[in-house]
Order: C-alpha cells, then structure tokens, then sequence
C-alpha cells in the first residue's frame, strides 16, 4: 500500500521516543493516520504544527496497517495564528472538530478545500470570522446535517426569514413562527448568506451552528462532547465584539 497526496495536520501525538502519530486531513484519502520516524529531531519538529500544509508519502504492507509516513512541509499557518490570540483560537477550533467529526480514511474534498481557505485568511482579521462561520456550516453539510435556510418551512416564502428550527435545521419566518418564537434559533442574515458580516452577527450565528454540532453532530459520534477549542473559540468572539464598535469587522480579530 503507498499513495502520495497533500495534507492538513491535524493533530501530532508522541509514539516511542522519537516518533509520532501524525493525524492529517487529505482531499483524496481524507482524515488518515501515519507513523512519522525522527518527529522529533530539530528538523521536522518546529514544522509540525496544527494546519500545517505537507506534502505526504504513506506506507504499509497492508491497508488497514497504520503505515508509516514520509512527510515535507509545504506551508506553515501557526506563525500567523500566533500573532492573534483569536485566530489562533479560530485554528485550534478548525483542528479539533475535523479530528472529532470526521471518519477516518473518507474523503471530503469540498470540506478539504474549503478548510485550506478558512485557514488562509487567518491572517486577515476581517475575513477570518466570516470565513468561519461558512466553514462550519460546510461541515455541517459535510457530516449529513445541513441546514435548509431557503425557505419557510410553514409559509414556503423566501422573504422575512428570521428563526431555524433546533430540529429540523429549516428556517421560518416570524409570521411562520407565531407563539412558537421562543423555542427557535435565530437566524441572522450573515448565516443565510446576505447582510452584514457585523461581529455581533457572526456570534448569533455561530450560537445557531453550535447548536447543531453539539445536539446533532455529536450525538451522532457516541458520548463525545464536543472539542473545548469550540467553546474557546466563541468566548473569545463574544469578548472580541463587544469590546469593537458595532460593526466593525477588525474587532473579531483583536
């Protein structure tokens, strides 16, 4: 068995004294395992780090084996998340939740791609948030829970969406809603796709988005909560935008 294909890390555990298991995220392979020999020598080290990108040779005698790995570093994301304590947090929650959502060894190439773009603007503090919220309801998509913001799921209308339903992931407008309003999530714009992308916004949304990875998604995985780099990630927007003006994007970032 021996493939070559390029990878996100996900996650680097130490294995004996000098080497590790290396968790990667691939757009051919998917979410695939590997022993990496000499993970510890001065040379790879520094370089395996959480959303790295690497160029990746795997080997096994049989495809269930865990095999070993041949890896080079194509490109580095921690040095811009270091700089930013929300955006690391912000990589920290894109690691964790592909390590805790996804199979092992299935493809998700859309996922894939859209993971290496969220990850690429983690330097640009008034992308990132954005950037991320669409992420998430991607994976969502990806793990079978997708949300169905096109419509009122009682009216049928297009117009005036305001609440998603906590059971169904479908929206509903206010009229659509009547007594039952309280029971619903909000659905900001900047979650359907339009709107403003105001720091308060993208909060709202993501407390939509989260509901659906942890009543939905984990559920769905067994007993597992879900990764405290989530939780982290939210504090640290919650505090971000209200410690901005209204509205401003580069307050996320801060």
């Amino acid at each position: 068995m021996d493939w070559r294909d390029t990878g996100i890390l996900l996650s680097v555990r130490r294995h004996g004294e000098s080497s590790a298991i290396l968790d990667v995220f691939t757009e051919t392979r998917g979410r695939h395992a590997g022993v990496l020999r000499g993970a510890t020598s001065r040379k790879i080290a520094p370089t395996l780090q959480p959303g790295s990108e690497l160029d990746l040779h795997w080997r096994a005698r049989l495809e269930d084996h865990i095999g070993t790995y041949h890896a080079e570093p194509r490109r580095s994301r921690a040095a811009q998340a270091m700089a930013d304590p929300v955006a690391l947090a912000g990589l920290n929650a894109v690691t964790s939740l592909l390590s805790f959502a996804l199979p092992e060894r299935q493809a998700h190439a859309d996922l894939y791609r859209g993971t290496g773009i969220v990850l690429d603007t983690l330097g640009n503090r008034d992308l990132w948030p954005l950037a991320y919220l669409r992420w998430e309801v991607l994976l969502l998509e990806q793990t079978g829970f997708a949300l169905d913001l096109g419509e009122c799921a009682v009216t049928g209308r297009t117009e005036g969406l305001a609440y998603v339903s906590p059971r169904t992931g479908r929206a509903v407008t206010a009229e659509g809603a009547g007594a039952w309003a309280d029971r619903l999530l909000p659905l900001p714009p900047v979650l359907a796709g339009s709107g403003n992308a105001a720091p308060s916004d993208i909060v709202t949304a993501l407390e939509t988005t989260g509901h659906f990875l942890a009543h939905h998604l984990a559920p769905s995985l067994g007993e597992k909560p879900l990764p405290t780099a989530r939780a982290l990630l939210l504090d640290r927007l919650r505090r971000a935008a209200g410690d901005g003006p209204a509205g401003a994007g580069p307050a996320l970032g801060g």
